[in-house]
């Protein structure tokens, strides 16, 4: 049984963590799997849009704690282990805002610390009511610095020290409010919901969903001024796709677009 399972329906692909066990704990094996699955994703110009998901009773509970106990046993008490661990799932997060495709994250039961860092790192989150998140790192005396990178860019900052400093959960509900995530849904409706807004994406034209994907994390970074004459020169380079003429066009004629991609 494959710790990460992947199944492509049309240009969807769905990824599952599939450790339910462990509760989809981002563990070494899980790091390297998702890895190799986005690293296969690049350059794969057949999926349109990827929905990231958690097997059994949880998305995910974040960084496996047995195995990270079990890196103390190194000379140096784990340091080494440890700094390549966060290094390791630091590039892991970073491959999701770098690929082409749209990433949404389905999710339910609770997404905790790493598992709250992947849901605020996809570029889309679907959730089923009662789930919970929470960055509860603190709780043990391990404050989720690297998950704070994620939330502190998906929600304002105080929200998000609160979160951090009282290792409390927050509801679906609350989530949504907060920016964390895009909605909230009935869990029977989960996988229907997230299923229609990846079709909703997939039958967008995929170059300009690529070229404004990357402009998105480009430019959110950047100074107002930098920021628009950077997305005016994206904006240019799109409007030279041949695609966007047929679209353009298709508009004014007020019909749907033949795209040839």
């Amino acid at each position: 049984m494959a710790i990460l399972e992947r199944s492509d329906t049309g240009a969807v692909a769905h990824l599952t963590l599939n450790a339910p066990e462990r509760l989809n704990a981002l563990s070494d094996e899980m790091l390297a799997a998702l890895q190799d699955q986005f690293d296969a994703l690049q350059n794969d110009e057949s999926i349109r849009v990827v929905i990231l998901s958690g097997a059994g009773k949880a998305f995910c509970a974040g960084h496996d704690l047995k195995q990270m106990t079990q890196g103390r046993q190194a000379e140096d008490g784990g340091k080494a282990y440890f700094q390549d661990l966060f290094d390791r799932c630091a590039r892991m997060m970073l491959s999701i805002q770098s690929l082409p495709q749209p990433v949404i994250a389905r999710v339910h039961g609770i997404a905790t610390a790493a598992g709250c860092q992947l849901v605020a790192t996809c570029d889309l989150a679907v959730a089923a009511e009662g789930t919970r998140f929470g960055v509860n790192g603190v709780n043990i005396g391990l404050f989720c610095s690297t998950p704070m990178v994620a939330l502190s860019r998906n929600i304002t900052r105080k929200q998000a020290f609160e979160m951090l400093t009282t290792g409390e959960f927050i509801s679906a509900e609350r989530a949504a409010e907060l920016g964390l995530i895009n909605r909230v849904v009935p869990e029977l409706l989960l996988e229907h919901e997230t299923e229609a807004l990846a079709k909703q994406l997939e039958g967008k034209l995929g170059a300009a969903v690529k070229i404004g994907k990357r402009a998105f994390y480009e430019q959110i970074h950047m100074p107002v001024d930098q920021a628009y004459a950077h997305t005016a020169e994206v904006m240019a380079q799109n409007m030279m796709h041949r695609d966007t003429e047929e679209g353009i066009s298709a508009f004014i004629e007020k019909r749907p677009p033949n795209w040839r991609q």
